[in-house]
């Protein structure tokens, strides 16, 4: 029997592919706003999804900006942008480089004024904004693992575009031009592809990542939540086939998403050895700060304009990564994903 496919409206990219929300989208700190394409929504069953990019991430999601001074898509002539994604004039400064391992490096940034048209949550809601990286919270070797069940999962579908998702909480699987639900496609089938020490692993690595982000920000771990959409991307260099392709446009997680607070990437490859292109870059007003992707690395930090973010577009290899976002509102929380 043919699976049942329903297409996701188009729509725009944490770091990744992904779903899109109405509302309004901040171009950066710098203070300009655009109004984000209507169109770009997820499927409103279980299929939740997410890539661009919020990000890089994250998939992350893609929040697809609209024309900007009468550029269409958003912000840069594609003359001005070089192979690897980067306007040719804008300074990039190296965040963290492949080949750094670090404990933590951390830059504070001021926060934006996207948290003020939302609820706040005390001991929650961010009053110290910035970005940081760690090497120090995931292994390689855990890092591997986590990747390997990201192979299993995406062997079953993926898209015909250079950007894949997994959802293992909604179940949503790219699958040629469309998403599929995978726990109801495959049902019982889905425990020859997972295991319970594969999602045990997963939660693990999400309450490990949670805690490093909450001592960071000197908040508490437990008045953090994890919510939609979390996923799994994997991109190559293959050319967009649909807007969900598109992980490489400019956007903010919370403009995207209003319930983002903290969004976290954890790296499930290598910049320059499994993959060319493909780094995560924060676009701030003075320059571009570029995070090499390293297997087990972590790249986390407040939802805001103030992180402001895009993806490169892979030129060569695969990319994997698993964006991880956190929300302060309980109202907007999911639980970790459990096996059929």
């Amino acid at each position: 029997m043919a699976p049942q496919r329903r297409a996701l409206p188009r729509g725009p990219d944490s770091a990744g592919p992904g779903p899109g929300r109405g509302g309004r989208r901040h171009s950066s700190a710098r203070k300009g706003r655009f109004q984000q394409d209507p169109r770009g929504r997820w499927l409103k069953a279980a299929i939740l999804l997410l890539l661009s990019a919020a990000a890089g991430g994250g998939l992350v999601v893609w929040s697809r900006l609209r024309s900007q001074d009468g550029i269409p898509g958003g912000g840069i002539p594609a003359e001005r942008v070089t192979e690897g994604g980067i306007p040719a004039e804008e300074v990039t400064e190296v965040l963290a480089h492949r080949s750094d391992h670090l404990q933590d490096r951390f830059v504070e940034v001021p926060c934006s004024e996207d948290y003020g048209s939302h609820r706040r949550f005390a001991g929650c809601t961010p009053r110290k904004c910035g970005r940081g990286v760690t090497d120090a919270v995931i292994t390689r070797e855990e890092a591997e693992r986590i990747r390997r069940i990201a192979e299993r999962g995406l062997s079953l579908g993926g898209s015909d575009g250079g950007a894949s998702i997994l959802d293992l909480h909604s179940g949503a699987l790219s699958l040629g031009k469309h998403f599929v639900n995978l726990y109801r496609y495959f049902g019982d089938k889905i425990q020859d592809i997972f295991t319970e020490e594969d999602f045990a692993l997963y939660r693990d690595v999400r309450q490990r990542i949670q805690q490093r982000i909450a001592q960071v920000f000197g908040i508490s771990s437990s008045a953090m939540y994890l919510t939609k959409p979390t996923f799994f991307s994997r991109m190559n260099s293959t050319g967009a086939k649909t807007t969900h392709d598109e992980y490489w446009h400019p956007h903010v997680d919370k403009v995207t998403y209003g319930s983002f607070d903290y969004t976290s990437l954890l790296y499930l490859s290598d910049y320059s050895k499994d993959f060319g292109g493909g780094r995560f870059v924060f676009m701030d007003a003075d320059s571009n700060k570029t995070v090499e992707p390293r297997a087990g690395r972590v790249s986390f930090f407040t939802s805001g304009s103030e992180n402001l973010h895009r993806v490169e577009r892979v030129q060569w290899g695969t990319r994997f990564a698993i964006t991880i976002s956190f929300t302060c509102d309980p109202q907007h929380s999911i639980g970790d994903p459990l096996l059929p």
